[in-house]
């Protein structure tokens, strides 16, 4: 403990420069930020080491300042700025020690222009090693608190610069290694520096809550989502995503309805040859307005057939021109057997007028599997040998149910996407890699 706690300030004994005493009575060293000297408070101050060749880091959370943080009354009585090479780039980050005369010690770090509220975690319970990490065929995890953590990274860092009063003597140039793991709402480090061990608990803090609590604008502009960054869900999450999903079910289920609708048939089985083609087929329509359908089913084998068909009105006009296709190949590989096509076409129309309608079908072309019909010295014959056709009307489409669903599905799938979103960016600064 520090010789006498009631001591408030002092003069560094290198260069003389006054320092406030705003630690408590844990505090082992007080680095002067005028010279860098490392002071033992726990003997007269005498000058350590010298400890910094670098400049001041900019930090919005000078030394002596005080912000309340989840209800407690935090000073900042030290800075560090650490430093991490990694696959050839240099990393930094800023942690500020913080001291409550009620609550005791605890850590404000900048991370990309994020904020981190770190305490040392005493509760017990798991530990993570660098060694688990790389033995582990899959990222492991640890149970804390009633709580799941799954590994993000390991890091190893160098503290470059510091000042100010802490509980223990920062070494320039000594190695830290720390463990990450998260959880949806927090994260646990593991920190090894040489035989130490110490966990700590971290949570993100908003740039808005820090300015608010210590009463500053720290002008931080945050990169990316970091990993301990909660989800933050909008006023109508829960509301829209029920909401969504729901309508949109409800949607399928009466599109489903509406195309199961059976309607009346006009033309049944009306079997039509190879031979018979071109042909002209009247049909009546007597509810008119209703959709009404036109069905194909052909007997291709390994072979195509592309109909043209034709409709005119009963008063001789014609309505439209259309084509369709039906196709069905089939053989055997080193997989197995296999059949690619249909044989099935259909063709949807809505008639304006009651009367008797005509419908031109032809045969426009076709092939067999490597023979161009028409070709009348084809071995294989022709493309199909009969054409099956029904008709139709008073039909119900479920279609614009259906677009109505997936309107709702993406009303309904947006935060979850959003959250799906922010998770993946969460963890994309993982290390963890699985190799086969």
């Amino acid at each position: 403990m520090s010789l006498n706690p009631d001591l408030k300030s002092i003069d560094c004994t290198t260069c003389g420069a006054g320092l406030d005493v705003l630690g408590g009575g844990r505090v082992t060293v007080h680095i002067c930020p005028y010279c860098g000297t490392e002071l033992d408070a726990l003997d007269s101050y005498r000058a350590l080491r010298r400890f910094n060749d670098l400049e001041r880091p900019e930090t919005p959370f000078p030394i002596g300042i005080t912000g309340r943080l989840y209800g407690v009354d935090f000073t900042v009585i030290g800075i560090l700025q650490h430093r991490e090479y990694w696959q050839g780039e240099a990393y930094t980050w800023l942690d500020h020690q913080l001291y409550s005369p009620t609550h005791g010690y605890a850590w404000l770090t900048i991370e990309d222009g994020h904020l981190i509220f770190a305490r040392r975690y005493r509760g017990g319970g798991g530990w993570m090693s660098e060694r688990q990490v790389e033995t582990s065929d899959y990222p492991p995890e640890v149970s804390i608190g009633g709580e799941r953590f799954r590994y993000y990274e390991t890091s190893t860092s160098t503290i470059t610069y510091a000042e100010g009063e802490f509980t223990w003597a920062p070494q320039k140039d000594e190695k830290t290694t720390e463990v990450t793991a998260i959880s949806d709402g927090a994260g646990m480090g593991f920190a090894q520096t040489g035989t130490e061990r110490e966990t700590y608990r971290m949570t993100y803090l908003a740039p808005q809550k820090a300015e608010a609590a210590f009463g500053v604008s720290t002008g931080l502009v945050p990169r990316g989502v970091h990993a301990l960054q909660p989800f933050q869900k909008g006023p109508n999450h829960g509301f829209l995503t029920k909401a969504g999903l729901a309508f949109a079910a409800l949607s399928l289920l009466i599109a489903g309805i509406l195309s199961a609708r059976p309607g009346e048939t006009i033309l049944s089985n009306r079997l039509i040859s190879f031979g018979q083609l071109p042909i002209e087929i009247p049909f009546a329509i007597e509810t008119p307005g209703r959709l009404t359908r036109i069905y194909l089913e052909g007997d291709t084998r390994n072979s195509w057939a592309y109909f043209a068909l034709e409709l005119e009105d009963p008063e001789g006009e014609p309505l439209f021109e259309a084509g369709r296709t039906v196709e069905y190949y089939y053989g055997t590989d080193a997989d197995g057997r296999w059949t690619e096509g249909t044989n099935r076409a259909n063709l949807t129309f809505r008639p304006e007028v009651a009367g008797e309608y005509t419908l031109a079908l032809s045969l426009e072309e076709g092939a067999h599997w490597g023979a161009v019909y028409p070709q009348s010295s084809a071995p294989t014959g022709p493309v199909f040998r009969q054409l099956k056709m029904d008709i139709r009307s008073n039909l119900s489409s479920g279609r614009w149910m259906v677009v109505l669903a997936v309107v709702f599905g993406l009303i309904g799938g947006y935060p979850l996407f959003r959250k799906y979103w922010h998770e993946k960016r969460r963890w994309s600064g993982s290390d963890w890699t699985d190799e086969d």
